[in-house]
């Protein structure tokens, strides 16, 4: 039988080892030890419909005067008041051009509060901090719905921003396991990555790596096959869930490697050169889009963030200060430039995906395009009230949904993720704390 020193140092070992070739898969704690541990669809596979989704959030919100609509008839049901006629605001005008294809949604948000530590929250309404007591920790809804359709494109989903700003970079993305997700840091880097063919000798390389990971999940496997004899009924249980992980893991292996022989699609353009996050946000938005329309992807996030440089505008200042307007005039003027800027080219990736065709019809009309903030006013640090565009996706759209503040019964926004994942095609009824779909939603 091994001794216990031979048994951590062979563990401790491979777990280094693994790390070192990219595969993180430590044995899991095991107190009956004594000791922590520390594709594409194949020809059988049934078509799916091709449902996306785009999730777009602004690291310090807007203005909330200036982007907030001026609302007049209403319709009241139980909290929440439906407009149909109402009039946008300086910084959300642009949206007018696409009015009948978005719907703004007032009142909502996480419940969650630490200004700008709680802007990471935007897309899974949970913070970093409070992760552990969740079920499905801090995961965001892009990453939780590309685990339900793995191999079905090549790139499960594309995260994009920078690495500079508010706490370190861009942090929209986390994985369930409460790991962020590195951005895609340009145009640049974007164009390679959806239109670069993969050199011959690369690809060999590769498949070594991938055989190399499969021999190391075997080693893996045996592992933890050989310690189970030794192990309670608890922590049996827990090494069968540590074994599942493994097959998914190598399951991830197996529809990666499967990408490897099939091309990529043609670049539609010569590749360009990083500039600056102002000028650059526009062909960012193209290359998103020519990303779903070819498959690439079926899920992509980007953040607006620290690369966000008041001065490739014209404006004097620094985006984080601004925001910090103290109600000055001259602050709130720039700053409702600023953010005027980013909702005009919002609206124009809307336009440009209502103008691309998919194998059913418009692009738009099978793609939900989520655009906001986990910042409600900058200015206070509020939390509160975040700002909500979403457009496309075959919803009704023409409308303000302003749910009642102080209603008791009022819906946090992850009840907006659980329809947008229905949507997509999961069968899920929760995500993190929502309650059920968003009503008036449909």
């Amino acid at each position: 039988m091994m001794k216990y020193n031979s048994l951590h140092c062979n563990v401790s070992s491979r777990r280094k080892f693994l790390s070192g070739v990219g595969v993180s898969m430590a044995l899991p704690f095991l107190p009956s030890l004594g000791f922590s541990q520390t594709g594409p669809l194949t020809a059988n596979s049934k078509p799916v419909q091709r449902r996306r989704m785009v999730c777009i959030g602004n690291m310090l919100g807007f203005y909330p005067p200036a982007f907030w609509p001026e609302l007049s008839a209403k319709g009241n049901d139980g909290g929440l008041n439906i407009h149909r006629e109402f009039t946008l605001g300086p910084t959300s005008a642009a949206l007018n051009a696409i009015r009948d294809q978005m719907t703004i949604i007032q009142g909502l948000e996480h419940g969650t509060s630490g200004g700008h530590f709680s802007i990471h929250t935007f897309l899974s309404g949970v913070r970093h901090i409070d992760a552990k007591s969740m079920p499905m920790g801090n995961v965001t809804i892009d990453q939780f719905a590309a685990e339900q359709i793995p191999g079905q494109t090549r790139f499960p989903t594309l995260t994009i921003g920078d690495e500079t700003g508010i706490h370190g970079g861009c942090q929209i993305s986390w994985t369930k396991t409460g790991t962020r997700v590195p951005p895609i840091s340009g145009p640049e880097q974007l164009f390679k990555k959806l239109f670069v063919q993969i050199d011959p000798s690369q690809k060999a390389v590769r498949n070594d790596q991938f055989r190399l990971q499969a021999s190391i999940l075997d080693v893996v496997r045996d592992e933890a096959n050989r310690i189970e004899r030794r192990l309670n009924s608890q922590d049996r249980q827990k090494l069968d869930e540590y074994l599942t992980s493994v097959r998914e893991v190598e399951k991830r292996i197996g529809l990666r490697k499967n990408w490897i022989d099939i091309p990529k699609p043609d670049a539609p353009f010569a590749a360009p050169k990083n500039k600056n996050l102002v000028e650059d946000l526009p062909l960012l938005y193209e290359l998103i889009a020519l990303a779903l329309q070819t498959n690439s992807t079926r899920i992509a996030t980007l953040e607006l963030g620290g690369e966000f440089n008041p001065q490739d505008l014209g404006i004097s200042g620094g985006y984080h200060g601004l925001s910090h307007h103290g109600k000055k005039q001259s602050s709130i003027d720039a700053l409702i430039k600023l953010e005027s800027y980013q909702l005009q080219e919002f609206t124009k990736f809307v336009q440009r995906l209502a103008s691309m065709d998919d194998e059913s019809g418009k692009l738009l009309d099978n793609t939900m395009v989520l655009f906001g903030s986990g910042m409600g006013d900058a200015n206070s640090h509020a939390n509160t009230n975040l700002p909500i565009v979403f457009a496309g996706g075959g919803f009704e759209h023409g409308r303000v949904m302003d749910f009642d503040r102080q209603h008791r019964h009022r819906p946090p926004l992850t009840n907006l993720f659980v329809t947008m994942l229905q949507s997509f095609g999961l069968k899920t009824e929760r995500f993190a704390t929502s309650t059920g779909t968003l009503r008036g939603f449909a």
